[in-house]
């Protein structure tokens, strides 16, 4: 990320999703974009004010300024994929409900 506390990591769009609703994508050795509409709380219910309508999450926990990203998996050698290397096992078990009763 840029020097600025809450800015989104390089070729990360601020642009609304074409999904009315929120969109959480894993960027490859990276943050969490969440873009969307959103509430982003602590665990005791209280509301994180985002400052903005597309943020990055941390996914390396080395952020400083957490849970925003502050570009620390750069520099930490975070890697972790963007997508699962297998499907949880109850995902599977919806995508097989779902092909059998269409």
């Amino acid at each position: 990320m840029s020097s600025s506390a809450r800015d989104l990591p390089e070729g990360v769009d601020e642009a609304p999703p074409e999904y009315p609703g929120t969109t959480i994508t894993p960027y490859r050795d990276g943050p969490l974009i969440v873009r969307g509409d959103f509430r982003l709380l602590d665990q005791e219910g209280g509301e994180i004010d985002p400052g903005r309508a597309t943020i990055a999450l941390c996914r390396c926990g080395k952020s400083a300024i957490k849970p925003f990203c502050d570009g620390s998996h750069n520099r930490s050698g975070f890697s972790a994929p963007s997508a699962p290397s297998r499907p949880r096992p109850a995902a599977e078990l919806l995508w097989e409900d779902r092909a059998e009763h269409g």
